[in-house]
């Protein structure tokens, strides 16, 4: 508005003064309509170049219309880019000059002079404060920039205490379960092997002496892996029918036992030499050898397309929904054979475990419903899904399925 009022305000005096130029200053008005109304504003040099020559014929008709000038800087300011702002701030002060020289008489040659050195003064003083702004626009952009940079570090520090926290929070809950499960999983096997060393074991005890100890030794297995925060023991074993040696020791020493157990974990840990595309496949072949031989049922392992790497976490998920899944049949299906495939397709993994058990009525049964609902979880976690497919005499059949991720591991 600052332009719009100040011609209106130098038009009202020249018309008192009897120097009217209404015709010009209503051209002058309309010109200025796309420059700075902010519905139609352009930046055009165009029209800043016939804002600066209409000024030029106000002020050599009128001088006072120089302080119209404001007009035209406003506009080279805020509106025109840099560099090209000197030269048009230049020709501005060029107007201002001469408005300013106006009154110096010019019958000798030092009236131009003094009108030569009026319009550098001007050129001079709007280019340093060109300058200057630019400056002050770069600092601004600077200070800009550099706040998004901070934001943005800020953002990632949140992130990595939130890691940290949840780190520190896994690294606790690993102290707790060394202190308690692992410890008396290890104490669990010292003693049963310090009975088989001190008394004979009858033969019809054999069989479940071996699978109390093998499930002993899975589980921990499966604890010290908690506590290294790792995935689980059999996605890292990567060996199917991998089994320890039977320990000899006798149960004079415990820490011994954990000791001895600690290199044996160390010893399979650096054995994998698997490849990441395959390790699903190993581990869910080992824990249905591991489940076979303690439930003494036959369990069917396939796995049908090419082998893609998840991520671990992924693969975790999985081997739980058919660790769990095992785990059901054990305890509630009655089955005679067990299936369990790991299918690749082209843009998900499926995991199918079925069994030709008693099966249960999915509406009414909640025998078993929170492993399922912790199934569920765990699949959906990685958008993922879950369905199950039994009736009462006909079977179980579990289907939890997890999208590859876009150019394999993620």
């Amino acid at each position: 508005m600052v332009p719009y009022g100040l011609l209106a305000l130098l038009t009202v005096y020249t018309i008192a003064d009897g120097q009217s130029q209404l015709l010009l200053c209503a051209v002058t008005a309309v010109w200025m309509i796309p420059m700075f109304t902010p519905i139609l504003h352009r930046e055009s040099w165009i029209l800043f170049l016939g804002l600066v020559l209409l000024t030029l014929i106000l002020v050599l008709r009128v001088p006072a219309f120089g302080f119209f000038t404001t007009a035209a800087y406003i506009y080279a300011f805020t509106f025109l880019p840099w560099p090209g702002r000197i030269p048009a701030i230049a020709s501005v002060a060029v107007v201002a000059g001469i408005a300013q020289s106006s009154s110096i008489e010019k019958t000798g040659i030092s009236g131009y002079v003094i009108t030569g050195v009026v319009v550098l003064l001007n050129m001079v003083i709007m280019a340093v404060m060109a300058w200057v702004l630019h400056r002050e626009e770069l600092i601004q952009d600077e200070l800009a920039r550099s706040n998004r940079l901070l934001e943005e570090l800020q953002a990632q520090l949140v992130a990595q205490a939130r890691e940290a926290g949840v780190l520190e929070e896994r690294r606790r809950m690993a102290r707790e379960i060394h202190d308690t499960v692992a410890q008396g999983l290890t104490g669990i096997i010292a003693q049963m092997q310090a009975a088989e060393q001190r008394l004979a074991v009858p033969p019809q005890w054999e069989h479940p002496f071996a699978a109390v100890k093998q499930l002993a030794r899975d589980s921990l297995t499966e604890a010290r892996r908690s506590v290294d925060a790792l995935r689980p023991a059999a996605l890292a074993e990567s060996r199917p029918n991998e089994s320890r040696p039977e320990d000899s020791r006798s149960d004079e020493s415990r820490s011994d036992e954990s000791r001895s157990e600690d290199s044996r974990s160390e010893d399979s840990r650096s054995e994998d030499s698997r490849s990441a595309a395959s390790r699903l496949a190993d581990a869910l072949a080992g824990v249905a050898a591991r489940w076979s031989s303690v439930h003494d049922l036959p369990v069917r392992v396939e796995t049908t397309g090419t082998p893609r790497p998840l991520d671990p976490e992924a693969e975790s998920a999985l081997l739980r929904t058919a660790q769990e899944a095992l785990a059901n049949i054990a305890k509630h299906a009655g089955a005679t054979r067990v299936g369990i495939t790991l299918s690749y397709l082209d843009d998900e993994v499926a995991l199918d475990v079925l069994d030709d058990g008693a099966g249960f009525d999915l509406a009414t049964s909640k025998d078993g419903s929170y492993g399922l609902t912790i199934m569920r979880q765990r699949v959906e976690a990685w958008n993922g899904t879950l369905q199950i497919e039994t009736e009462p005499g006909a079977g179980t059949g579990i289907s939890a399925r997890i999208p590859l991720p876009a150019g394999g591991h993620r």
